[in-house]
């Protein structure tokens, strides 16, 4: 692959905007908030055993959940018939007297085009993410989050329900910094109106940064938040009469577009994969 060699910064003092993320932001700055309550189920580890049949290839979690009351399903030598049973990755399961494992955990990463579609029943179109990354891994991958078909970037397909489920939630603080393009430059006191706060469906938004791109002008625009609430940053700049011609996320949960060329991608790190699992 060849290396994006993108030299422009992002710092909220400098007032500058690095589209492949700065180093500035590392793993400790990547720590919300977690109740005691949501850390235990978190770390507990185990799945339903419905989810993990499916997750074997062996049928669907509805049908799963019928093989599992017809008494077919072992899990260490005891057969199960209780609906929501919880497995832990070295229980062993039998189905029918034969042991089977789960897939394997994958995370990979796509640098995401424009006019490609994220939905599920695009799927096997030729616009559709899910031709880009075909044939990349036999374990079925979902994304997490959405770009719309118009937006571009990072975003992150996964089998790990848990990860997904957390960092999808919309009270979990993800961090995430957004390249954009407007239909007219920005004027100064509404970049300021941003940066103090703005009204929105009656609540206050405070976005955690926000400048002009160096070196471009007042249409290019960067910017940071922590929010999983979806079309936000259109919302932000429609509310003050303008349009977002282009948006690109460039940095999410302290991952960067580094190394990764537009229309491909790359699995993560087990580094990376800690790295979520403590956000």
């Amino acid at each position: 692959m060849r290396n994006n060699n993108n030299k422009k910064s992002f710092d909220k003092n400098k007032k500058s905007f690095d589209s492949d993320a700065p180093k500035k932001y590392g793993r400790n700055n990547f720590r919300p908030k977690i109740t005691e309550r949501r850390a235990k189920k978190s770390d507990d580890g185990s799945m339903r055993l419905n989810q993990f049949l499916a997750h074997a290839g062996i049928c669907s979690r509805r049908e799963a959940d019928q093989l599992i009351e017809a008494g077919v399903v072992q899990v260490n030598g005891v057969g199960i018939v209780q609906m929501g049973f919880r497995v832990q990755e070295t229980d062993v399961v039998k189905f029918n007297g034969r042991t089977i494992k789960s897939d394997k955990k994958r995370y990979l990463l796509l640098n995401k085009p424009r006019n490609y579609s994220c939905r599920l029943d695009d799927f096997g179109k030729k616009d559709s993410v899910f031709e880009i990354i075909k044939g990349s891994c036999k374990e079925k991958i979902l994304p997490i989050g959405k770009l719309n078909k118009m937006s571009s970037g990072l975003l992150l397909f996964t089998n790990d329900e848990k990860l997904s489920a957390k960092l999808a939630h919309p009270k979990h603080d993800i961090k995430k910094i957004y390249h954009i393009s407007l239909n007219k430059a920005l004027q100064s006191k509404h970049l300021k109106e941003i940066k103090d706060g703005i009204i929105l469906d009656g609540d206050k938004l405070t976005v955690d940064a926000i400048s002009y791109v160096q070196d471009k002008d007042k249409t290019e625009i960067g910017i940071e938040l922590k929010s999983n609430k979806r079309n936000l940053v259109t919302k932000i700049f429609e509310k003050l009469d303008y349009r977002v011609t282009k948006l690109d996320l460039v940095f999410f949960g302290g991952l960067t577009k580094k190394d990764i060329p537009r229309k491909n991608y790359r699995f993560l790190t087990e580094a990376e994969v800690n790295l979520l699992k403590r956000l």
